[in-house]
């Protein structure tokens, strides 16, 4: 038996293939003291039963990079180690039995054009040419993705593991980690090393890669890891006629189902509509190595009947193998990856969500960079650990949320679609006058909230149904006053005698301003790009109020602590209403004795009013683009103020109605437009940073080289507005622009601008020179919805700005 050292800079957590992929990474970034510790064998836990499939194109640019470096990865990795990963480049097929599946595929084909990946839309009798074990008389049209693959799972961990091996990595199997070592500091908890039933390990950094077992881990040391196994089924037949080993990937997502070669047969597989939930995460059995749970042919068989209609050789052909192996899923169906919030050096790898495989590469190299560099090099915004709240990791909520979510992977990926299962977690003290009213709730950060005010809410590629409601709201605070409840807002209190110094390093706007002014600011990273996007009020002379996103109330909260600046989450304690619109002003002095006018409560200006006999704090500041304030209300006496705006005439609203608003006038969302990919140079926000002044802050000098980079010349990429020429088609983001026939950008949000009378969006356009009015202003702009293109403008102006 090996012993094991008593120090390492590093230890890994886990000897499947994110825990392999990790510790091959480390040491390729010349990190060799590493330890990698597994509680059976490399590759027993979820790793060995997965199917194997590698399909680069994603949904997002980011997401697209990360598997299709996977996939170079695993092509080339036998020549450095000697070990084969299996990889074969057969490609893939997704067809499509439905007009909606037909418009997603067609949106795919355009991403694909967006991230320089091959694609190609084909008909049926192409397909079957491709596929020629299925029947495609049912068939619309299809997919062809030359760049997708298979792998042998254990082969790949095994050559990433001797990869990390040959750079210096001690792998040691049959190890238990028990626990965690930890020590209270200035800057809060770090960790400092696992115990295990062979002994304790000092450590500089714990990296989790436990898979199912991740959950429990963390909550050894109050880390929320929200994920909840589920059975997951496939089958391997026997010999299918028109089979090979070069047989391109199938996937039939209307029938659930996806299909591979394997020695002659084939690999059934699919995602269910409804899933089977394993044990609870913290009943999980030990030992469990290379094992499958029960045969349960009663809920494959919506599976298997969707793979006749598609395969009718497979009612003559017998089954070798039935695979039921469980493994681990998240609420929102993306990985977890990330250093976990409140635990300086203590990393997460887990939570795939059946696709694990594709991106063990790209996930083990970007928490690698994150480890050495101290941040992330990419945008990982979407599959960061810090999305999540302690609330989330409620075991049963979990396990009616996993059931949904696993569903989920090959419905229609409808825009806007809004989880069903366990809600409500958490709701606004208006959340039942607001529902009587007629709200359509969707859900941030497990808040409720109104989308819009219709009767009953659709989704479709165009335009839905309660597109009017919303565009009626939009009028109505266009022309005169909206209520908004906004409550849902993430607040922050930062006070104290360094207080000043702190946020003047964290934000990239000047904050030292006079008590009861705003400040619109953005957090910047070491790279001058973006991790946060908000709002910041002097309250007095060593306090302020920030106020952020809804969704990243955890992940802002950490970003302060790790960089010195201590906050305290205010977040439930007042409820926020909008009162947003050209009558606003009006309404409110209605209500209050308090001085409303231009003069007396400028634009970023805050203060405490009363309104409606309520003592609130009102700041003038708006997401709409017109005359508004937020009112932050005392919980308990929101449903007061409410009623008494409401019945001084505002119009309900909602979410919906602000996106389309927002847009309009040109305003930018952390997470689509401002995200750790892109700075304010290409956001079009230099002027929301100090960079003219001589205030020093965090991602200065990386923000001065690369405004002088981009002056020097050469490509780059440039934020702008756009507006559809046509008022027929709808956009909801996601779409290829193209200028004069050629492609040179994507949208990152769109939506139906009522005041304008078509789709507006925001976009960010590839260039090989300055963007500039002129250049945008000669025109030839296309936007492709789902194959039609549609002339748009384009302008460095907002079209209401």
């Amino acid at each position: 038996m090996v012993d094991l050292p008593s120090r390492a800079r590093v230890v890994i957590v886990g000897g499947g293939v994110i825990g392999a992929s990790v510790a091959y990474h480390l040491t390729k970034l010349g990190w060799s003291d590493v330890l990698l510790l597994e509680q059976g064998t490399l590759s027993c836990g979820t790793t060995w039963h997965a199917a194997g499939l590698v399909g680069p194109l994603r949904a997002s640019e980011s997401g697209t990079r990360l598997v299709q470096y996977s996939a170079e990865l695993y092509a080339a990795l036998e020549a450095e180690t000697g070990l084969a990963t299996g990889y074969r480049n057969v490609g893939g097929v997704i067809v499509a039995r439905t007009e909606d599946r037909m418009v997603q595929l067609r949106r795919t084909a355009a991403n694909a054009v967006a991230y320089d990946m091959p694609c190609e839309l084909i008909g049926p009798e192409r397909a079957q040419e491709l596929w020629p074990p299925m029947q495609v008389d049912d068939l619309l049209g299809a997919i062809w993705l030359p760049g997708d693959g298979k792998v042998n799972p254990s082969d790949v961990t095994q050559s990433l593991a001797k990869g990390a091996r040959q750079r210096g990595a001690r792998i040691v199997e049959r190890v238990r980690v028990t626990g965690f070592d930890g020590i209270d500091g200035p800057a809060g908890r770090r960790v400092t090393g696992v115990r295990t039933d062979r002994g304790d390990v000092e450590a500089e950094v714990v990296v989790n890669c436990a898979g199912q077992w991740a959950k429990a881990l963390g909550d050894l040391v109050g880390v929320t890891l929200p994920l909840h196994s589920a059975e997951h089924f496939y089958v391997v037949t026997e010999t299918v006629a028109g089979t090979h080993p070069d047989l391109p990937i199938m996937r039939d997502p209307d029938g659930w189902t996806y299909f591979k070669e394997e020695t002659g047969g084939l690999v059934v597989g699919g995602f269910e509509p409804e899933a089977k939930p394993w044990r609870s995460p913290d009943d999980l059995p030990y030992p469990f190595e290379f094992q499958l749970l029960d045969e349960d042919w009663e809920h494959f068989s919506v599976l298997m009947d969707q793979a006749l209609v598609r395969i009718p050789a497979l009612e003559e052909t017998g089954i070798r193998k039935f695979y039921n192996g469980p493994e681990s899923f998240t609420p929102d169906n993306q990985f977890l990856l990330g250093e976990a919030p409140g635990l300086a050096g203590y990393f997460v790898g887990a939570g795939f969500n059946s696709v694990g495989i594709a991106s063990a590469g790209g996930a083990g190299r970007a928490l690698a960079e994150w480890i050495v560099a101290g941040e992330p090099q990419d945008d990982l915004v979407a599959v960061d650990v810090r999305r999540f709240a302690p609330f989330h990791g409620d075991h049963a909520w979990l396990r009616s949320r996993v059931s949904e979510v696993l569903g989920l992977h090959y419905a229609v990926p409808w825009p806007n679609r809004e989880m069903e299962s366990g809600r409500p977690q958490r709701t606004s003290p208006l959340h039942d006058r607001l529902a009587a009213r007629g709200a359509a709730f969707g859900t941030r950060m497990g808040w409720e909230r109104p989308n819009v005010f219709a009767p009953s809410v659709d989704y479709s590629w165009g335009k839905p149904a309660w597109l009017a409601a919303s565009a009626a709201e939009q009028r109505a605070t266009r022309s005169d006053v909206a209520v908004f409840d906004q409550t849902s807002f993430s607040k922050y209190v930062v006070s104290g005698p360094d207080a000043v110094a702190g946020l003047q390093w964290a934000c990239a706007a000047d904050v030292d301003v006079p008590v009861g002014h705003c400040v619109y600011t953005p957090f910047l990273n070491g790279r001058g790009t973006y991790e946060a996007d908000l709002t910041v009020t002097r309250t007095a002379a060593d306090s302020f109020l920030l106020v952020s996103s809804s969704a990243t109330t955890i992940r802002d909260l950490d970003w302060l602590a790790r960089h010195g600046v201590p906050a305290r989450d205010v977040t439930e304690d007042h409820a926020v209403l909008g009162v947003m619109g050209p009558r606003s002003r009006d309404l409110l002095a209605s209500l209050s004795e308090d001085d409303w006018s231009e003069e007396g409560f400028p634009f970023a200006t805050s203060r405490l009013v009363t309104v409606a006999g309520v003592e609130v704090r009102a700041t003038r500041m708006t997401y709409v683009g017109e005359l508004g304030w937020e009112l932050m209300v005392p919980v308990a006496d929101a449903p007061a103020a409410y009623d008494a705006i409401s019945a001084a005439g505002a119009t309900d609203a909602g979410y919906s109605a602000i996106e389309s608003l927002r847009l309009e006038k040109g305003f930018r969302a952390f997470g689509r437009e401002l995200t750790p990919d892109y700075g304010p140079v290409e956001a079009g926000l230099v002027f929301a940073t100090a960079l003219s002044g001589t205030k020093d802050f965090l991602g200065r000098s990386a923000l001065e080289a690369h405004r002088a980079a981009l002056a020097a010349g050469g490509p780059r990429r440039r934020l702008v507005s756009l507006v559809v020429e046509s008022p027929e088609p709808m956009l909801w983001g996601g779409e290829l622009l193209l200028r004069d026939g050629v492609p040179c950008g994507q949208v990152t949000s769109a939506a139906w601008g009522e005041t304008v009378g078509s789709c507006v969006g925001l976009g960010y356009l590839r260039h090989d020179g300055p963007v500039t009015s002129d250049w945008l202003a000669g025109g030839g702009f296309q936007v492709d919805v789902a194959g039609e293109r549609y002339a748009v403008r384009c302008s460095l102006r907002a079209p209401l700005g």
